[in-house]
């Protein structure tokens, strides 16, 4: 049975189940090689801005390992560099990265569905060019606050459709590259292509980049299949049954299982009530048993004592203020809300229950 369609405790059991497998592998001395290997060979550190919908795996769809990419989401994929913490978090990020001598990469996403308009993004209300347009909005902040000569910091604008997880590049003067029409050809000249289309990227930046593509291209090929094969579901706009609050949930590479909110908008409200709403429908539409969903909240922390002592707070918090905001807009739905409060080992991404409430 999928994993949607079993009761609430037991999509729990198994969420859990795959927090710590992905925890264990990723502390294991192959993948801890691996990533050291990958970076050694693509140091550009490279950070996806993307929605909370649970649709938008860029690892999965890139076939990028565990760790590499730095994601933040956000409902819609809105974000406001002016935003105090999206701010800070941003601009501790890209000095850490270079303080190392590397240079860093702003995927900056936006996503729609080319066989239905309804199945692209809630937050714009499926208004594909809204959303374009605030994706260069927020490359405009990156370059006012990191330039715009891109030598260091450069801010990519992309595009990411959901029916065949493929990627959309858009370059100078409006032109795009879209690897889900690249024939057989232009994909064995993908480097020179990427040049032409990104000519002020520096060369090792492309270099860090191509295997994204690379992998994006494997992947499409495999989603084809599977939709070939009938074993892919275009028709369902969304099964999620689990909100995440806060940082630290790449263990959640399961597609369409959760609606990730990160902690950065001051208006947190408006997100968790959208979040709220989906899992709502999702029950009312027979997608999810209604039996019950899960708050989920998490903070990361680098080291013990004050580092693991304010995450500890901060998380308890964020899973009182949603648990606040669920119960005021939907009060029936409240009432079939399990959480979870955690901090997350951001070394060892190991995940550690700090707090529990079942309905």
């Amino acid at each position: 049975m999928a994993i949607h369609k079993q009761p609430i405790q037991q999509r729990i059991d198994w969420l859990f189940e795959l927090a710590s497998r992905h925890g264990a592998d990723y502390r294991s001395p192959e993948a801890w090689l691996a990533r050291e290997r990958y970076l050694a060979e693509h140091p550009t550190a490279i950070a996806v801005l993307k929605c909370m919908d649970g649709r938008i795996n860029i690892p999965v769809a890139t076939h990028t390992p565990v760790g590499i990419l730095m994601p933040f989401r956000n409902l819609g994929g809105m974000f406001d560099l002016g935003w105090p913490h999206l701010g800070e978090v941003l601009a501790h990020h890209v000095q850490r990265m270079v303080a190392s001598g590397r240079r860093v990469l702003f995927l900056i996403t936006y996503h729609f569905s080319k066989g239905d308009p309804q199945r692209g993004c809630a937050g714009f209300r499926h208004d594909t060019a809204a959303a374009i347009a605030h994706t260069y909005e927020i490359k405009r902040q990156v370059e006012h606050i990191f330039g715009a000569g891109h030598a260091t910091v450069y801010p990519l604008v992309c595009g990411f459709e959901t029916d065949e997880d493929a990627l959309i590049l858009h370059g100078q003067d409006g032109q795009t590259l879209e690897l889900a029409n690249l024939s057989t050809a232009r994909r064995n000249a993908l480097a020179p292509e990427l040049a032409a289309l990104l000519p002020d990227m520096p060369a090792q930046m492309r270099a860090d980049l191509l295997p994204l593509l690379l992998g994006n291209l494997e992947h499409i090929d495999t989603v084809r299949a599977q939709i070939a094969h009938h074993q892919r579901e275009l028709d369902i706009e969304h099964r999620e049954w689990m909100i995440c609050l806060g940082r630290g949930f790449d263990f959640l590479h399961t597609p369409n299982i959760a609606l990730i909110i990160g902690p950065y908008s001051p208006n947190l409200d408006e997100p968790i009530k959208t979040a709220a709403g989906i899992i709502d429908h999702n029950m009312a539409a027979g997608r999810i048993p209604a039996d019950g969903f899960l708050l989920l909240t998490s903070v990361p922390y680098d080291e013990i004592g004050v580092d693991r002592a304010r995450a500890e707070l901060k998380s308890r918090f964020l899973s009182g203020f949603a648990a606040e905001v669920i119960r005021k807009d939907f009060p029936a739905l409240a009432g079939k809300m399990s959480m979870r409060t955690a901090v997350l080992d951001w070394r060892s991404r190991q995940l550690e229950i700090i707090g529990t409430q079942s309905p």
